[in-house]
């Protein structure tokens, strides 16, 4: 059935727009039938770029895909989700499409495939456009593909930090210093930044976090803090809460800060390439960008982590800091074990109740979690001055006990929306040790996976809660994690894939890695 019914609309290049309901995951797209009028007269094929134009100047550009079934009227130009949104047309609205303009920094991105190095000049055409939504995501994925690996030098990545700021907004808080972390991930439940925030930001100190949201991980920390308060504040709304209480954990991506990272974000991870100078570029440009002057970034080194060893760790460490200089940015680091979960919840709703436990000081409290937040708030007190080198451990360690980091934390919710209860799932299973004997491995990365088929973070409540711990002994038939589901499907989906894997737990008799 036809999306439109109406007769064709004068001129060859005006058709009529449509929403078709399909999501293309942030790519602007554009279904137009072969047979209509814009086809034939502009020659457009499929994977063609083409500019559609609604009234009051708004345009994007957009790519096509030819349709030949009858579900779209010859008159009609359908939008996908992305470009709809973007576009802001009205069911029906008369909307012109045409070529789209050329885009000249696609002659950088082929130089780059070649080999070439690129400058300033170059770096800041290229993320101009991609930020500007004038890439498709074939052009995205070759830019991508150009730069990982090691094919940018300590000079490029510069050059490529400064361009991801300067084609997105930049907040200036008015004062110094400004402080923030990031971890690089790869480490399940590791959700540090809701506990140092307010033991920061009770310290007297600046701390404007911005998160990302999950995309291949059960949950990120913005997608944990949502289950406790909003996060999806613009630049004014955040800057209110920060005024108010010297912080806030929002989303990044409702505020306009390196823009261009979310969309190389978006193409880099189904890709699934590693790539050190985009990670330096994306990490570091988003802090400048939020106003940071100083970031302690965490490196979990762990066997199943993102950053495997010591020696890479110390690798992307120097990077990070020598990036930071160029820029204006005074980065310190801390490697962490990144061999085990962290807390027992993986994902947004348990995660959650794993920060509430720690900040209320709860008999039951995660004590890794508890350690690993005292230790890098303590080495932000340090960095930010409050406190002399070797005494920020302490004073966070007061600031967690005596509850000025709880009342903190209930004051950022409020400024950001108010607290929400959490919620929990009504379908859950344990699964059994198949052995009697001590842990001496986790697999991260699939524990991390069945988290995400039982649903997280989609379904905030769903994910997994840990039993054991690296070193312990424990019986055969004991409980080791036990997953949570708020649909028994997904729960069957992720039972399956766990008993189809080997062990996520490692256990030797002997207590000898296997």
């Amino acid at each position: 059935m036809s999306l439109g019914s109406h007769s064709v609309m004068q001129g060859d290049n005006t058709l009529r727009a449509w929403r078709t309901g399909i999501d293309t995951y942030q790519e602007f797209v554009v279904y137009m039938r072969r047979d209509c009028p814009a086809c034939r007269s502009e020659g457009f094929t499929t994977q063609a770029r083409v500019l559609l134009s609604a009234a009051g100047q708004r345009s994007i550009v957009a790519t096509l895909s030819v349709v030949e079934a009858e579900w779209l009227s010859s008159g009609d130009a359908g939008l996908s989700e992305s470009a709809w949104a973007a576009l802001g047309a009205q069911p029906g609205e008369p909307i012109t499409v045409s070529h789209a303009p050329p885009l000249y920094s696609l002659s950088h991105v082929r130089a780059k495939v070649y080999g070439h190095k690129l400058g300033d000049t170059e770096f800041a055409e290229v993320i101009s456009d991609v930020a500007a939504g004038r890439y498709s995501d074939l052009h995205l994925a070759t830019f991508v593909t150009a730069c990982a690996g090691d094919r940018l030098d300590l000079a490029e990545t510069v050059s490529l930090t400064k361009a991801m700021i300067a084609a997105g907004d930049r907040i200036d808080w008015g004062r110094q210093p400004v402080v923030d972390k990031h971890c690089v991930g790869g480490l399940p439940g590791n959700r540090t930044t809701l506990l140092v925030v307010p033991i920061v930001a009770a310290c007297g100190l600046t701390i404007p976090k911005t998160s990302s949201r999950a995309i291949t991980s059960p949950a990120g920390t913005a997608d944990t803090m949502e289950v406790l308060a909003p996060v999806d504040l613009d630049i004014a709304s955040m800057r209110r809460a920060v005024e108010r209480t010297g912080a806030c954990i929002v989303w990044g991506g409702s505020v306009r800060l390196s823009p261009a990272d979310d969309v190389l974000i978006r193409v880099e991870r189904p890709l699934d390439l590693d790539s050190e100078g985009q990670l330096v570029a994306s990490v570091l440009s988003k802090k400048a960008a939020a106003g940071s002057t100083h970031v302690l970034i965490d490196l979990p080194v762990g066997r199943t982590a993102k950053v495997r060893s010591e020696a890479a760790a110390t690798s992307l460490g120097r990077r990070l800091q020598e990036v930071g200089a160029a820029i204006g940015l005074h980065v310190s680091l801390r490697l962490t074990d990144g061999e085990q979960p962290v807390g027992r919840g993986i994902g947004p709703a348990l995660e959650a109740r794993d920060v509430l436990a720690v900040l209320q000081g709860a008999a039951n409290a995660p004590d890794d979690l508890r350690q690993r937040a005292l230790c890098l708030a303590g080495d932000i007190l340090e960095m930010g001055g409050v406190v002399p080198a070797g005494s920020g451990l302490t004073l966070a360690n007061q600031v967690l006990a005596d509850g000025r980091a709880w009342a903190r934390f209930q004051d950022i919710c409020a400024a950001q929306g108010g607290m929400r209860e959490i919620p929990v799932a009504p379908h859950r299973q344990a699964v059994d040790a198949h052995a009697s004997g001590r842990i001496v491995s986790v697999d991260n990365r699939v524990l991390a996976r069945a988290a995400k088929l039982a649903g997280a973070p989609t379904a905030p409540a769903a994910g997994i809660d840990v039993h054991a711990r690296l070193g312990e002994y424990v019986e055969k038939g004991q409980a080791l994690f036990t997953l949570h589901s708020q649909a028994p499907g997904e729960l069957a989906y992720a039972m399956s894939y766990v008993a189809s894997r080997p062990p996520i737990f490692q256990i030797s008799p002997t207590g000898e890695s296997q």
